[in-house]
C-alpha cells in the first residue's frame, strides 16, 4: 500500500471526514535534500515523501489550528517513520 493510500486510510479511520483529499506533491521537490535521486547525503528511501491533506471533519469543532494539526500529525506519526518528509495541512470543521 502507498503512503498516499495509508494517509488516506488513516485520516478516514481517525477523523470519519466530511471531505478528505490528499495530494503527493513529491513531484515538485524532486532534488531537494532528503528527496530520492537527489544525490544528496542522508536520501531518504521512499519516493512519496511530500503531501497536502485538506480535510474537513466534525472532530475539528470548536479546537484550534493547532489542535487540529496536532491530531492529524499524530494519525500519522507512522508515516514520518516511514519516510514521509513533509506535510501540509488544511484541516476545518463542517461550515467553516
Amino acid at each position: 500500500m502507498s503512503i498516499k493510500d495509508r494517509i488516506t486510510a488513516k485520516l478516514s479511520a481517525g477523523l470519519a471526514p466530511a471531505l478528505l483529499e490528499v495530494t503527493d506533491d513529491s513531484a515538485k521537490h524532486a532534488g531537494h535534500i532528503g528527496n530520492p535521486g537527489s544525490g544528496h547525503p542522508g536520501v531518504m528511501s521512499a519516493a512519496e515523501t511530500h503531501f497536502t491533506v485538506k480535510v474537513v471533519s466534525a472532530a475539528f469543532a470548536g479546537k484550534s489550528r493547532l489542535a487540529r494539526h496536532r491530531m492529524v500529525n499524530e494519525l500519522l506519526a507512522g508515516e514520518f517513520a516511514d519516510g514521509m518528509h513533509a506535510l501540509a495541512i488544511d484541516a476545518r470543521a463542517a461550515g467553516e
